[in-house]
């Protein structure tokens, strides 16, 4: 288990050093000067300026040096815990982080608890009803979640619950109220993936054996799905909270747009939009050790549920 654990960090950390790597590139690649999208953004002509103070700004700014020289030296800040300074907002990146993150964590949080607590307990309804036309509209329920647009749905939900009803506000970071809405507009779609893959887990484990064996011991249907049929078909849950922790922290870039909230996923569209390459770089490798690290846990939990899981080889 060690030698297993060893090697996921490992492998973490080459996935956090190549989601910072091609990140830094794509953003150099991208069409216009950081510089000229700087002043711009702050209503400062590039023209205006003088050669001299035109290389005096890119030498404070340290776009005055190579691609390569760049690269190794933001790199190496980001390993000592340095992600240098922001360019549109001339403050320390990890001092911005510090101010986003709570913001952003709490929306992520609400969102993931919802989405597990709404997709279970659908799907585990799905599997229990057999009046059958309730059974196929629970079964239908998730593609509906699914396929409708999430920034439609956040609009929808502004119009309906914050202008029309007035229970929440529709923007803003005021208190837990206003992040109903948002986290809500973020679960549904996760919510919808769990259950759709709840639901197939609890067809497959139906026709095990062990379930007619519960059974035949005199369990009620609810005991034998409590007991024996969830955790058996939850297991693939484990691996797909995983990979949806990467889509809540693209999904809050989108919806802290749409409900206006001061978090790291409107940062991230900022910096973007005007190349704030030091501030991309942090919120990707943010993102990035939040992504490995919950997988890797994902990876731990798995004997803890199934004894027939192992990570280490047997000797014969």
């Amino acid at each position: 288990m060690s030698r297993y654990v060893m090697g996921r960090i490992g492998q973490a950390l080459l996935v956090l050093w190549g989601a910072y790597s091609v990140t830094y590139f794509i953003l150099y690649l991208l069409p216009g000067d950081t510089l000229s999208i700087m002043l711009s953004a702050s209503g400062v002509e590039i023209d205006s300026l003088s050669a001299q103070d035109l290389a005096k700004a890119k030498a404070y700014y340290g776009l005055d040096r190579g691609l390569l020289e760049q690269y190794f030296e933001l790199l190496w800040g980001a390993l000592r815990g340095d992600f240098g300074t922001s360019l549109m907002l001339n403050r320390p990146v990890s001092q911005v982080l510090l101010e986003r993150l709570p913001q952003t964590l709490s929306l992520a949080g609400l969102a993931i608890v919802l989405s597990l607590s709404g997709g279970i307990g659908l799907a585990y309804l799905s599997a229990y009803v057999r009046w059958r036309p309730l059974k196929m509209l629970l079964a239908r329920l998730p593609a509906l979640g699914f396929s409708i647009p999430v920034f439609w749905l956040g609009l929808l939900f502004i119009q309906v619950f914050a202008f029309s009803l007035g229970w929440f506000p529709a923007t803003g970071n005021q208190g837990f109220a206003s992040l109903v809405l948002p986290a809500v507009t973020l679960a549904i779609p996760s919510a919808a993936v769990y259950a759709q893959v709840l639901q197939r887990g609890f067809q497959h484990v139906w026709r095990e054996p062990y379930i007619a064996t519960a059974y035949a011991k005199g369990l009620s249907r609810a005991q034998v799905q409590a007991r024996h049929g969830l955790k058996n078909a939850a297991l693939p849950l484990l691996t797909l909270v995983g990979l949806q922790v990467g889509n809540t922290v693209s999904g809050a870039v989108l919806v802290e747009t749409i409900f206006a909230r001061a978090g790291v996923g409107r940062l991230a569209q900022e910096a973007v939009l005007r190349q704030d390459i030091p501030v991309v770089l942090a919120i990707v490798a943010v993102s990035a050790a939040a992504f490995v690290l919950v997988n890797l846990i994902v990876d731990l939990l798995y004997p803890a549920l199934d004894p027939r899981i192992a990570h280490t080889p047997k000797v014969s």
